[in-house]
């Protein structure tokens, strides 16, 4: 399967996949599931379930900053 996976004020990535969770695409854009939530259709999924869209969107819960 084909998964687009836009991280949202940053980059899109694009990978093909089978048998993948949430988690692993985190994971293939070096991301935390600890400071992300995943976005399908709007709504949050767990990041266990195994992905079965071709478009997801991350958006980052805590980003660091200068001062």
């Amino acid at each position: 399967m084909h998964v687009t996976v836009e991280v949202v004020g940053d980059d899109t990535h694009e990978f093909d996949v089978s048998d993948a969770t949430y988690a692993d695409l985190l994971d293939r854009v070096g991301l935390s599931p600890h400071e992300v939530s995943v976005m399908v259709d709007g709504r949050p999924v767990p990041e266990d379930q195994p992905v079965e869209t071709d478009s997801v969107k991350v958006l980052r819960l805590i980003r660091g900053g200068q001062r």
